[in-house]
C-alpha cells in the first residue's frame, strides 16, 4: 500500500492523510479516525525518508526519456525541469535507450528512490505488446506519460492530436494542387502510428489516391532522409510534395531537392528548433510542447495534492502547422 491507496480508500487527498500521519491538528476527528483505521487493516508503513518533509513526500520526481540527445526530447525535459523548480519539485533525469529491459530497470532505478511520480516522454514508453511493467510501477506511483496513450490505472497521458495535424497538412497541400504526396517516416511507435493514420485519413478528405510507393521508411537522420529522395529522384516517383514525420527527415529530404534543382513544398514535424535554422526555413507541424509539458507538471501537482481523481486520465490538444518558406498557404 502507498499514501495514495489510503487516500483512494477513504476518499481524501494524500494531504489529508499526511496531515493524519503527521499529528496535525487540520484534521477532523471523524476523518482521522478514518484514515487511522484504513492505515491500520493495511498495515501501512509511511516511506522513513519522506516523513520529514511532513507530507510522506521526497518532492523529487522520476524523469524518463530515451535520447536526451534528440531535439524534441531535450526540449522537453527543459520544459518539465522549468515547471518542476516553479512548484518547488526537484527532477531525476535518467536516459534508458530504446532497449525494453533497461526501460523496465530504470524504471525500477526510481522507484527504489522512493521518487513521487514518474514522468514518461515521449512514445516509446508505450510498448506494442505488454505494459505490465508500467502499470505495476503505477500501483506504487502516479505516472505522467507525455505525447504518449497509456490507458491503466494511476496514469495521465498528455499528449497532442497528432494524426489531425498530419491530416490537416496533407488536405492543405491538395488545396494548393499538390496530387501525390510523399511521406517519410522513420518509426512505428505510437506516435508513428497516428501519423501514418492522419497522413491517409488525409488523402481520403483530400480525394487522393493512396499510394504505398508514396509512403517510405527511412532512418532519423539527414543523410538517410537525403538518400531515400535521391534514390525516388533517379526512379523518377513522380510527387509534387514531401511531408517528413520529424524535421530533421524533411530538412534531409530538402537537401536531396536542392541538389537536384527542385522547388516542392516540404513539411516537417515536431516544430523543432531545426525547422527555423534550415534553408529555406521548414513548415513544420507543431505538436505543442510548449503546452503540453506544463499541462503534464499541472496534473501530476493535482494529483499528488488531492489524489487520483484530481485530473482527467486524458488530455489531448490540437497540433497546428506553423508555416515558413517551404510551403505556404
Amino acid at each position: 500500500m502507498t499514501i495514495y491507496d489510503i487516500a483512494k480508500a477513504c476518499g481524501v487527498s494524500i494531504a489529508t492523510v499526511s496531515r493524519v500521519l503527521n499529528n496535525s491538528e487540520k484534521v477532523s476527528e471523524k476523518t482521522r479516525q478514518k484514515v487511522l483505521a484504513v492505515i491500520q487493516e493495511e498495515n501501512y508503513s509511511p516511506n522513513p525518508f519522506a516523513r520529514g518533509l511532513g507530507l510522506d513526500s521526497m518532492k523529487m520526481i522520476g524523469l524518463l526519456c530515451t535520447d536526451v540527445s534528440d531535439a524534441f526530447y531535450a526540449k522537453a525535459v527543459s520544459l518539465v525541469e522549468h515547471e518542476l523548480k516553479q512548484r518547488g519539485l526537484d527532477m531525476m533525469l535518467v536516459c534508458t535507450g530504446n532497449d525494453l529491459n533497461e526501460k523496465k530497470k530504470y524504471i525500477q532505478f526510481l522507484l527504489k528512490k522512493h521518487v513521487d511520480a514518474i514522468i514518461l516522454i515521449g512514445s516509446p514508453f508505450r510498448e506494442d505488446g505488454d505494459n505490465s511493467h508500467v502499470a505495476e510501477a503505477a500501483h506504487e506511483v502516479p505516472i505522467i506519460a507525455i505525447n504518449s496513450l497509456l490507458e491503466l490505472p494511476n496514469v495521465y497521458s498528455v499528449l497532442c492530436d497528432e494524426a489531425s495535424g498530419i491530416e490537416l497538412a496533407v488536405r492543405r497541400l491538395a488545396d494548393n494542387g499538390c496530387r501525390n504526396i510523399l511521406y517519410l517516416y522513420d518509426n512505428l511507435t505510437y506516435s508513428g502510428q497516428q501519423k501514418i493514420r492522419g497522413y491517409r485519413e488525409g488523402l481520403e478528405a483530400a480525394g487522393l489516391q493512396k499510394q504505398d510507393k508514396f509512403l517510405c521508411q527511412v532512418s532519423k537522420d539527414l543523410i538517410s532522409a537525403q538518400q531515400m529522395v535521391q534514390r525516388l529522384l533517379k526512379q523518377q516517383l513522380p510527387f509534387s510534395a514531401i511531408i517528413g514525420s520529424e524535421d530533421i527527415i524533411a530538412i534531409g529530404a530538402q537537401k536531396a531537392l536542392s541538389a537536384a534543382g527542385i522547388e516542392i513544398p516540404v513539411i516537417g514535424c515536431n516544430n523543432s528548433v531545426l525547422a527555423e535554422c534550415a534553408t529555406p526555413s521548414l513548415t513544420s507541424i507543431d505538436n505543442r510542447l510548449d503546452i503540453l509539458c506544463p499541462a503534464a507538471v499541472d496534473v501530476l501537482t493535482k494529483i499528488l495534492d488531492n489524489g487520483p481523481q484530481a485530473a482527467p486520465s486524458q488530455t489531448v490538444f490540437p497540433a497546428i502547422i506553423q508555416y515558413r518558406e517551404s510551403f505556404k498557404e
